[in-house]
């Protein structure tokens, strides 16, 4: 028995694009000799597809789609997941299910049992769960089809699951896994999904063959991954990371395999190879093709901008150099010295003109009173409309350029600087755009080294540096860090150590700017929390504000 592991990047709802990926790898599967091809879940509609499971016309297509598909499968078998109509009339309207493809048409059809309802995901909104167990057999093998629930850590205590389907399937014996899944990225993932996987294995003493979505779907990013496990629980096989890709393993030999050297990347590599991803599959995905971004001489602009150009190109991303009376002359060279150095073009439009119009115009309102955020904002804004006015004109998506931090404590003006239509480092802290900038230049200076070693500064007003308003980033990102990713309260920061004022007043910023961040470009997600899907909190709350 040969397993085919078909490692594909979907697009939601583009049935014609999926249909025609998931046939050629059937093809590349027979001419390999495989037996079964095995895609991700909901691979036929694409993952997630929210909403548009609420829509009886999208159903439909994915089972006509899953149909054609079953016609392609002559001499070979597919596991392909869908959607499908709970016709019990009993619970929510669909299940989410593997396909059991073969001889033409469909064989068996598993549903899923746990459905995760937590962070990013929200799959009871949409399906019932599972309830009944039972093997697929093809060419004398007993099969278990598991639809990502071998992710689920098997010593986990939740209420909301009396059933682990490994414990029901094991019962059957099975002869090897199946697990189709959808499993998103973050810095850590990888790590987490292994681990669990070669667990289940172990424990339960059967080979597991999975295989994840790779891609960015909006926010989502998809890293790959794929594996196939003895039953040890020692991986043989690791399909690429961030690429579509393709492997046959013979199961009858799976035994004596050797164990494979596992991607051994740092959390920055993979925090980059992630955010250019996302980059590409959002332009490519919408039919957009450039993408212009304020280049500012600030380290998360020139980030911004380097991930933008390795994503797209140098002839697609265009930059504006928007200085103010504030803006220093080292900022302006280092702002052309890295577009020079990345071959893409720019322009300068110096803004103080613009903004002492504004100025005068406000003067018989504003009177004498001092200068603050309001003129400090009014610079932000008028930037804003400049990038948004060649994004009009010329049809490119303007790029946001904000961090974690910054969007974390609302140090960032609406309707300026987070505008955008796509937020490439909102959830990178800014510790991390610092690591990352110094990756970008781990063999030659392609960002100059005087915008990774100069103080941060908005040059909003005269010396202006972060610092005036803001911790250290080393201590207000490690605060951020313990209150969104680990949930942890005042209390528990503060009995680490942490200054209690500095504590109390970062996590009121993050609290009574929540605002803002409802009004962000869409984010990607390279954290286990980021702003965004995958973190709901009340605007209108009076926790520690």
């Amino acid at each position: 028995m040969k397993i085919a592991l078909a490692q594909l990047n979907y697009h939601i709802g583009n049935f014609e694009s999926n249909i025609a990926k998931i046939k050629m790898s059937i093809s590349q599967a027979l001419e390999e000799g495989a037996d079964i091809v095995v895609f991700a879940e909901l691979a036929i509609s694409g993952y997630p597809p929210r909403d548009f499971l609420e829509f009886d016309d999208f159903v439909e297509q994915c089972s006509l789609a899953i149909e054609e598909v079953a016609k392609a499968c002559i001499d070979i078998a597919a596991v392909v997941g869908g959607p499908i109509r709970n016709t019990s009339g009993v619970g929510k309207p669909l299940y989410n299910a593997a396909w059991f493809l073969a001889d033409g048409k469909v064989q068996n059809i598993i549903h899923k049992t746990l459905l995760p309802t937590y962070d990013i995901f929200d799959e009871y909104r949409y399906f019932e769960p599972n309830d009944t167990f039972e093997l697929v057999e093809y060419k004398g093998h007993k099969i278990a089809l598991t639809i990502c629930e071998d992710l689920w850590n098997i010593n986990d205590d939740n209420p909301m699951y009396q059933i682990n389907p490994m414990d029901e399937l094991s019962k059957l014996n099975p002869d090897f896994i199946l697990n189709i899944a959808a499993s998103p990225f973050h810095y850590k993932q990888s790590k987490i999904r292994q681990d669990i996987l070669m667990q289940n294995a172990k424990i339960y003493g059967i080979p597991l063959y999975y295989t994840n979505h790779v891609g960015a779907q909006t926010e989502l990013l998809f890293d790959g991954g794929s594996l196939a496990i003895n039953g040890k629980g020692e991986i043989v096989k690791e399909l690429m990371y961030f690429d579509e890709d393709f492997a046959v393993i013979n199961h009858s030999n799976i035994k004596s395999f050797t164990p494979t050297v596992l991607n051994n990347q740092s959390k920055i590599s993979l925090i980059h190879d992630a955010l250019v991803m996302g980059v590409r599959n959002y332009f490519h995905k919408l039919g957009f093709k450039k993408a212009i971004l304020g280049l500012s001489g600030g380290i998360d602009s020139a980030v911004t901008l380097v991930i933008a150009v390795e994503a797209l190109g140098a002839d697609f991303v265009h930059s504006l150099l928007l200085p103010s009376q504030y803006s220093s002359d080292h900022s302006i060279k280092d702002a052309e010295d890295l577009a020079r150095n990345l071959k893409s073009s720019y322009d300068i439009i110096p803004i103080k003109g613009l903004f002492e119009k504004f100025d005068q115009s406000l003067k018989p309102f504003f009177k004498d009173l001092p200068f603050n955020i309001a003129e400090e904002n009014i610079q932000a804004r008028t930037r804003g409309v400049l990038l948004m006015a060649f994004s009009n004109k010329f049809g490119h998506i303007l790029l946001n350029t904000s961090n974690k931090s910054e969007s974390a404590v609302g140090y960032g003006t609406l309707y300026g600087d987070m505008n955008g239509g796509l937020s490439v480092l909102g959830d990178v802290y800014k510790v991390d755009v610092f690591e990352l900038a110094r990756y970008i230049n781990r063999d030659k200076e392609i960002i100059p080294w005087n915008t990774i070693t100069k103080p941060p500064s908005a040059e909003l007003r005269p010396d202006q540096k972060d610092s005036d308003s803001l911790p250290d980033y080393e201590v207000l990102d490690a605060i951020l860090y313990q209150y969104i990713e680990r949930r942890q309260g005042p209390k528990e920061i503060i009995a680490m150590g942490y200054d209690e004022a500095t504590v109390l007043g970062v996590l009121k910023m993050v609290n009574t700017n929540e605002h803002k961040r409802y009004q962000t470009p869409p984010i990607l997600r390279i954290s286990a929390k980021a702003f965004g899907m995958g973190r709901r909190m009340p605007i209108v709350a009076k926790y520690l504000s």
